[in-house]
């Protein structure tokens, strides 16, 4: 009977292992190690991200009664003080490159015009017992800041901070593509980096506080009984806090529009040529970069945190967005399952059997049904 690889191997293939090497030497991963490589680590986190294991114990288990299924993966069987360890002591820069490379190699040949490139920023809180994640005399946890490409349906960028950080912080370091399309919320109000992405050629999309002045200079018709209530260009205001002068002195357009709650938004962009539906069209995609950290969060089981030190917890994150990439990247190699969800609880199930991704969906070919059998039977 022909051999046939499971579904969890079929997932660990699309991995650039060559690149994973490097980044093991690079930064010493393995020095030293008796037990656990870096590489069984990663198998060993994967499974639990991609089986829904929310316990170290689950991957323990998991991984010894498929004790003879894991030579071929690259795994092996962990103990879960072992895993532990290792997930405390590696380091995350090893995942956090892996993952780079993926987005690199899920985007390829997807390539868009830069003028239609949307990124999506924003950010989603993590509940986690850690003192080091303290922000409050009874609360702790992390923040998980990500540019994301809803065209693509995949997070590009990702960083982990504490919960404290205020979310325009790490947009500043954010590897920004001269010429795309940034939108993004209240938070991230910092008219420096507003000036920054404009010198670079780049497209705003978001919101301005209330309180916001505006001087304008020209208004634009628009419909009496439409969504958008006016349209108008003006500057910000000249000082900002402390009295500095403002970075950003280009000409903004404000478009105010009334959403289906009844509330009125005060969006900013740039772009001052753009039909103004077109501006509130591209701000209301925001909901999908909430609907990608809902995915993480319920079917990775992100909230549940297999360790609580800082390395441990972004070694997770990590893992659970690679497990993301590879989800999709997968999907990708068969057309029968469209939904991202139903994809993913297919995979669950289906982990460690022998079974092609492209027919997930397909009954199992009895073992009778080889061909050289059927041509016997002829």
């Amino acid at each position: 009977m022909q051999h046939q690889n499971s579904v969890f191997h079929s997932v660990l293939k699309l991995i650039p292992w060559g690149v994973f090497d490097r980044l093991v030497a690079e930064h010493a991963a393995d020095h030293r190690v008796r037990h656990l490589t870096t590489k069984a680590q990663l198998v060993a986190l994967l499974y639990g991200q991609l089986c829904g294991a929310v316990s170290l114990r689950e991957i323990e288990i998991g991984l010894s009664s498929h004790r003879g299924r894991l030579y071929h993966l690259g795994g092996r069987t962990v103990s879960r003080s072992t895993l532990a360890d290792a997930n405390a002591k590696r380091p995350v820069e090893v995942f956090s490159g892996l993952f780079s490379a993926l987005v690199q190699q899920a985007n390829r040949g997807l390539r868009r015009a830069i003028g239609e490139t949307v990124h999506l920023i924003d950010s989603t809180g993590l509940k986690l017992s850690a003192e080091w994640a303290r922000f409050s005399t009874d609360c702790c946890g992390v923040k998980l800041h990500v540019v994301y490409n809803p065209d693509d349906d995949q997070p590009i960028y990702a960083a982990v901070t504490t919960a404290n950080v205020n979310d325009i912080t790490p947009a500043k370091v954010m590897p920004v593509v001269a010429g795309a399309t940034y939108v993004f919320d209240l938070g991230y109000t910092d008219y420096g980096w507003w000036a920054a992405l404009d010198q670079a050629g780049c497209r705003i999309v978001s919101r301005l506080k209330r309180n916001a002045p505006l001087a304008i200079v020209a208004e634009r018709p628009v419909a009496a009984d439409g969504a958008i209530l006016s349209d108008r260009i003006g500057h910000l205001n000249r000082r900002i806090g402390g009295g500095k002068p403002n970075p950003y002195t280009a000409p903004v357009r404000e478009v105010r529009v009334r959403i289906d709650t009844g509330k009125v938004l005060r969006l900013v962009t740039n772009d001052l040529d753009a039909p103004a539906d077109e501006i509130a069209a591209l701000y209301k995609r925001r909901w999908q970069i909430e609907l990608f950290f809902r995915w993480v969060k319920q079917t990775l089981k992100i909230k549940h945190f297999l360790g609580t030190s800082e390395n441990a917890v972004r070694i997770q994150i990590m893992a659970a967005l690679i497990a993301y990439i590879l989800l999709r990247m997968a999907q990708a190699t068969q057309t029968a399952i469209a939904s991202p969800l139903a994809f993913a609880r297919i995979v669950r199930v289906n982990l460690m059997h022998r079974r092609p991704v492209h027919a997930l969906l397909a009954p199992p070919r009895p073992p009778s049904a080889t061909p050289q059998l059927a041509l016997q039977l002829a």
